[in-house]
């Protein structure tokens, strides 16, 4: 069964409000084998986004893929947020082209889900990456992200 896009963007919204400032649409969610995740996230073209150059901000688009990396979080771990309480640990980001216009951040869950919740339930604190790319609406990649997480038991 698919996640409920409409629910985790609610919930996304909710707990990061600067996401709903910046304009974001969770446009899917969907699992993806063996054990994965994968969201994307759609940031609107907007002038008050841009930068000097009339793209989208580099904080923008860090934000956006920091945001589809959460997406992922949520829909892979959230029955399990009673327990743990999913934290970014660490990330690295390339700029590799301008970018221009509409962007949508497209991330992955690094890890087996099935891997990460046993490290979690045998007491561990399990980190995972997340793999983000950003693109335009031709298709063009114009910076890649990696957002690490954890899962810190409560």
């Amino acid at each position: 069964m698919s996640p409920d896009v409409r629910q985790i963007e609610a919930g996304l919204l909710q707990a990061v409000p600067f996401a709903r400032t910046l304009g974001f649409e969770l446009v899917e969610v969907v699992p993806e084998e063996p054990g994965g995740m994968r969201a994307v996230v759609r940031l609107p073209d907007s002038p008050p986004t841009h930068n000097h150059v009339g793209g989208p901000h580099a904080g923008a688009l860090f934000t956006l893929g920091e945001t589809s990396s959460g997406a992922v979080v949520l829909a892979a771990f959230g029955q399990l947020f009673e327990r743990a309480v999913p934290l970014a640990t660490r990330a690295e980001i390339r700029y590799r082209r301008l970018a221009m216009g509409t962007v949508w951040a497209t991330a992955r869950l690094g890890r087996p889900a099935a891997e990460v919740t046993a490290e979690l339930e045998a007491g561990e604190r399990p980190e995972f990456p997340v793999p983000i790319e950003i693109t335009t609406e031709d298709g063009t990649v114009t910076t890649e992200l990696t957002v690490h997480w954890t899962l810190k038991p409560r």
